[in-house]
């Protein structure tokens, strides 16, 4: 672990210019909340590259040319049901998408909450995607972002991650602070695409609350989990996306979030498509799904 403390301090601390595509740890030394085993982590690629078992959260970032850079950057969680992470299918394959519209990708290799060397399992993962954020806008001057352009993307329960870090951004835990720990891990705007929402068991997908909460949640952390009922005016401006036909997470996910943040006065948008099920991501061969990405755009260009 000394070696992870060493490269964090070289290349946060020490302000080292970088190339495209690299890796930062999240966490100086052990990351909070975790002991010390000799675990593993494991990557499968059969198909989609899938991880499990992350030890060492990261952040993995592609910066674009800077003859075309915004100034804009999205941190990018991918989904897995909060078991495994789909690295690339929803996390690389974005990030490099967005870098050839100007955009910095950041995918954030978070820590899963079914992992044994977790103390407190369930503030895990929102933790690690503040710290992102925080990170991210310490960066964001050496890396050309605007640290006020700062937006997240989530997919499936990347997209429950991205929404609980949407009304839970000033959620703190009693541990060891540092100077990243000082900046607001508030997101700019929140792009949700065929999120995990709800906890409620009419509508939620089991397998996510189940290994965020365990099997027989307390009632008060089913509340404090299911985002639509934690919205108010400081959630982040929201694009939300899902499929009609998604047998997986129920098209009410979204929809309760999106009736949520218009009840705050939170501008948000949501776009239903007939077919696509889910797990899509950039949706190519499905139909008229295939063209979200556009969509999103426009909405990302437009925001104020």
């Amino acid at each position: 672990m000394k070696r992870i403390g060493i490269l964090l301090t070289l290349l946060v601390f020490g302000n080292i210019s970088l190339a495209q595509n690299h890796i930062i740890p999240l966490w100086e030394n052990t990351p909070p909340l975790q002991k010390e085993m000799d675990l593993k982590e494991e990557a499968i690629q059969e198909g989609i590259l899938r991880i499990s078992n992350v030890q060492i959260p990261t952040i993995e970032v592609y910066l674009p040319n800077k003859q075309i850079a915004t100034g804009k950057a999205v941190l990018i969680f991918p989904g897995g049901g909060y078991g495994i992470l789909a690295y690339d299918w929803e996390g690389t394959d974005f990030a490099k998408w967005l870098n050839s519209q100007g955009i910095a990708g950041i995918v954030v290799k978070y820590r899963l909450p079914i992992s044994k060397s977790l103390t407190n399992p369930k503030e895990v993962p929102l933790l690690d995607a503040q710290r992102a954020l925080r990170l991210v806008r310490h960066q964001a001057e050496e890396w050309n972002i605007d640290p006020n352009q700062i937006g997240i993307m989530g997919f499936s329960a990347g997209g429950h991650l991205a929404s609980t870090l949407s009304t839970q951004f000033d959620h703190s835990i009693d541990r060891e602070m540092d100077e990243i720990d000082q900046l607001s891990a508030r997101p700019d705007f929140s792009i949700l695409v065929y999120p995990v929402i709800t906890f409620n068991d009419r509508f939620t997908h089991g397998g996510s609350k189940r290994n965020l909460l365990g099997k027989n949640p307390d009632p008060d952390l089913v509340t404090r989990f299911s985002n639509e009922l934690n919205v108010d005016e400081n959630t982040p401006p929201t694009f939300l996306i899902h499929a009609q036909d998604d047998q997986a997470v129920p098209l009410e996910n979204s929809t309760l979030y999106y009736q949520a943040l218009h009840a705050a006065g939170v501008e948000a948008s949501l776009h239903i498509y007939p077919k696509g099920g889910h797990g899509f991501a950039f949706g190519m061969g499905r139909g008229a799904v295939a063209n979200w990405r556009e969509v999103l755009l426009d909405w990302i260009n437009n925001l104020k």
